[in-house]
């Protein structure tokens, strides 16, 4: 059977059906967040089924955690693209989230048209302090690979109050942290280096079908033609469902104002989905009220439990904020909310995969490591302080439900804790402990009455 090799021995050429259900297959599976899902990647590409080698995809994986959006399906899409030109790479991108959408849509059906009732209620009230939980976990684990030095946990703790305290927008302080790691990088290099975020470092699998020595595929070569090309589509793509928005609805109407934030949301997408939710939060909670903070939080549970990239929650997001909106009439919240999850996934990946499209035949000229890292290293710090801004958004509404004037939930407040100790010290999968906490908030009006 083609794909299976002799130990040492090259693999046979991989057709694009079998490599698209090993990519449909990978949609299906991707849990774990982006470690996780690189982590498989590299289990069954590199490891197993020897498609590309270990150096080849590491130097792919610099290049995609250099660029705003979910590096996992980034990558995916890279070495699709590498084996089977761009129509590989569609594939192996959008099967990567593809399945995650249609579980969320779905899930957010449920969510809109049954949420009120008391039992799904409860459910909610236990996953809401998990979330708390699993943000402060995402906080310290990103802290502890990127906060080296006193510089850095500046950098993080200025972040941190300028969204906090001061709401200073995201954008900016991805500009700001930017620009110091641009400056530290000259003056002060030793304060910005950083190891490697995944650790997948195992040589030695035998030859690939992509190996070192394997020649870049005559469609991967580098041009200006070819990249003035895709540049073109992608913009045209763009434009062409923009203008469609603005004709039927305006430049104020819903559909429209949803693709065009989670347009700019795409491209602040460094540092992974936590680094941008403070900005999806400012956006279609506080400015543009989509939805309300306690169904943002659910919106982050959920995109916890289905897999896919976890920036997938801007499709629960959009599904919610369109079912509200009622663009399609009162009749047809189901639909309306459906249309949005659709268009703003469209916008929100489009970039990632212009960027691969664009950038993958330079990163093929070169196998050598980039050293862009200094402004990435700023930018990695800074987002530690805003995850942590949101940990405690998230925890002010969840303790707090009706206001600092208010009595403590101190069931919320308990299951945080139990959660936080799960994943931390114990390593429990983020999936189960919400799972285990929608059945505690679902037993507790029976315990507790």
């Amino acid at each position: 059977m083609s794909g299976m090799t002799e130990a040492g021995a090259a693999p046979d050429s991989v057709t694009l059906k079998q490599a698209s259900l090993y990519w449909l297959k990978l949609g299906c599976i991707s849990f774990g967040g982006p470690a996780g899902q690189i982590a498989i990647m590299h289990h069954d590409l590199v490891e197993q089924k020897r498609w590309i080698s270990e150096s080849r995809f590491l130097h792919a994986l610099n290049y995609c955690m250099m660029l705003p959006g979910p590096e996992a399906q980034q990558l995916a899409t890279y070495i699709g693209w590498l084996m089977h030109r761009t129509v590989g790479g569609l594939v192996a991108g959008i099967l990567f989230f593809l399945p995650s959408f249609f579980m969320l849509c779905g899930l957010a059906w449920v969510y809109m048209a049954y949420g009120s009732l008391p039992a799904v209620a409860a459910v909610f009230h236990g996953i809401k302090p998990a979330v708390v939980a699993i943000v402060l976990f995402a906080a310290y684990r990103m802290a502890s690979k990127t906060l080296k030095n006193p510089l850095l946990w500046a950098i993080a703790i200025l972040a941190f109050i300028a969204v906090f305290i001061f709401k200073l927008p995201f954008p900016w302080l991805v500009l700001a942290a930017g620009l110091t790691g641009l400056a530290g990088g000259q003056y002060a290099p030793a304060y910005f280096q950083t190891a490697g975020i995944h650790g997948v470092q195992q040589p030695g699998h035998g030859k690939a079908l992509i190996d070192d020595s394997t020649p870049t595929p005559a469609h991967a070569r580098f041009s200006w033609q070819r990249l003035r090309r895709v540049l073109f589509c992608g913009i045209a793509l763009w434009l062409l469902v923009m203008l469609a928005l603005i004709a039927a609805y305006g430049w104020h109407g819903a559909y429209t104002q949803m693709s065009w934030f989670f347009t700019k949301a795409a491209l602040l997408t460094f540092g992974g989905a936590y680094a941008v939710l403070p900005y999806v939060y400012q956006g279609a909670v506080e400015q543009y009220h989509w939805l309300s903070p306690g169904q943002m939080i659910d919106a982050l549970a959920l995109g916890e439990t289905t897999p896919g990239p976890l920036i997938m929650v801007v499709t629960f997001v959009a599904y919610v904020g369109g079912w509200h909106a009622e663009v399609l009439g009162s009749a047809h919240a189901a639909w309306s909310g459906l249309v949005a999850a659709t268009l703003v996934t469209f916008f929100t990946f489009l970039p990632s995969l212009v960027f691969i499209f664009l950038g993958g035949p330079f990163i093929e000229t070169t196998h050598g490591n980039l050293r862009l890292t200094a402004p990435l290293s700023a930018i990695a710090a800074a987002v530690v302080g805003v995850i942590f801004s949101l940990a405690l958004f998230f925890a002010w509404h969840i303790y707090w439900p009706q206001g600092l004037a208010y009595a403590v939930d101190w069931f919320s407040v308990v299951l945080s804790l139990l959660a936080l100790l799960a994943v931390l010290k114990y390593q429990v999968n983020v999936a189960l402990v919400i799972v285990a906490s929608g059945l505690a908030g679902a037993l507790a009006p029976w315990i507790f009455t």
